[in-house]
């Protein structure tokens, strides 16, 4: 015997019955397109509005730090609080000799307002200080030439690395003035790279908008002696920089005549952390759009168990009828199943398709040369929102079911 699920009759009279109310049937149908579309944009949102954020960090190492001094706030061994002091050389070597937790340590200097100039075109900005390891921390984007390399730093070459921003300015028209020369604060050097970066990170300037010399040509044409201006550092995998700080502070203040206790007389600029917050932030947001779309999905069930008990309601006689002429409680069941499994599934792909074409809408929008944000859905939480429609839908149809197998022949056909 053919199942009743399977009966094509079945189905056509499931689709006139839902037709008879087409604005309660509109409106239930809505709730659920409401509730899937939203949970799928809102699952799908948080991983693009992530990927749109982090798009900000991209190239630059996520379990960083950067090290700072600033003026003590503490009087130690006969210095007042307040006393200025500066990293030095020393110290970096000394960082490299006792922690082995960190694979790349290295030294940065800058200064702003520095004009440099291509015969009758200048600019005035930022001019940094930098060794090869550079690119460990921050990741340039290398249009032409290279990068600083250790060459450079070990004899003190007279080469530069341009910021794209800046060559376009001393270069107009040129595609590319590697080989070059460019004066820097009154000196020639001669271009090797031409630069960029792609995240939003402002390092004490931007790669865009600076010129970078080997550390050692920069302390030398600008007189810096064996000062430092900031240690850029980046843990080993498994270390975290923040377990590291206490360490690094005995290190520096031991030395510098610090108190041990004045936390603030060095600044520790710890990336890692800032990783770390954007990943529970959006874990929270990701809950929260959970929650709200299952909120909204919830409100459309139970309109699917409304539309339920209304249809036995008012199909109370003719299910009398069916049930004196021979129908079994399991065929009265399925025929009310199936009708909020129907209603269900049609209204739940309808909301998986347009939250697919909003989300595929902003993805377009949002992308650009550097990364495309996936604000997308995958194929998994497709299915897991269909699933669970389909199931709650079904269960909301279970109990006005239940109760229409229960009506008795007679009490149905007397019933008015």
């Amino acid at each position: 015997m053919r199942l009743t699920i399977f009966d094509i009759e079945n189905w056509k009279e499931i689709g006139a019955t839902l037709a008879r109310n087409k604005t309660r049937t509109f409106l239930t149908g809505f709730g659920i397109f409401w509730g899937t579309a939203m949970l799928a944009i809102l699952l799908g949102g948080a991983r693009g509005a992530k990927d749109l954020l982090m798009r900000n960090f991209d190239g630059f190492a996520t379990n960083s730090g950067i090290l700072f001094s600033e003026n003590t706030t503490k009087p130690y061994k006969g210095h007042q609080k307040g006393r200025s002091w500066q990293m030095d050389v020393t110290d970096v070597e000394r960082m490299k000799a006792n922690f082995p937790e960190l694979q790349t340590i290295t030294e940065m200097y800058s200064n702003y307002g520095v004009s440099s100039r291509n015969g009758k075109y200048s600019y005035n900005g930022n001019v940094s200080g930098v060794e090869a390891q550079y690119a460990e921390v921050m990741l340039p984007v290398i249009y032409s030439g290279r990068f600083v390399n250790e060459a450079d730093v070990s004899v003190g070459r007279k080469v530069a690395v341009v910021g794209k921003k800046v060559a376009n300015e001393l270069y107009p028209g040129v595609e590319s003035p590697v080989g070059q020369q460019i004066i820097v604060n009154g000196i020639s050097y001669n271009i090797v790279g031409i630069v960029g970066q792609t995240n939003e990170i402002n390092m004490n300037g931007r790669l865009d908008e600076s010129v970078l010399l080997p550390s050692s040509t920069f302390r030398r044409a600008f007189k810096r002696g064996d000062k430092v201006d900031v240690i850029m550092l980046v843990a080993k995998d498994g270390k975290k920089i923040a377990d590291l700080v206490p360490r690094m502070r005995r290190l520096m203040y031991s030395r510098h005549s610090i108190a041990p206790d004045d936390e603030r007389a060095m600044e520790v600029f710890d990336i890692s952390e800032k990783f770390e917050m954007v990943d529970n932030l959006f874990k929270g947001v990701s809950l929260l759009a959970m929650f709200i779309g299952l909120s909204t999905l919830l409100a459309g069930i139970i309109g699917i168990g409304n539309i339920m008990w209304v249809i036995v309601k008012e199909r109370t006689q003719e299910i009398g009828i069916r049930r004196a002429i021979g129908a079994k409680p399991r065929d009265i069941i399925v025929q009310i199943l199936s009708e909020g499994m129907m209603l269900t599934a049609v209204a739940g792909v309808a909301g998986i398709c347009f939250a697919a074409m909003a989300l595929g809408i902003t993805q377009t929008l949002t992308a650009n040369e550097i990364s495309t944000p996936q604000f997308q859905m995958n194929l998994y939480q497709a299915l897991v929102i269909m699933v669970t429609f389909a199931v709650l839908g079904t269960l909301a149809g279970l109990i006005p079911a239940t109760k229409a197998m229960k009506i008795k022949p007679i009490e149905a056909l007397n019933d008015k």
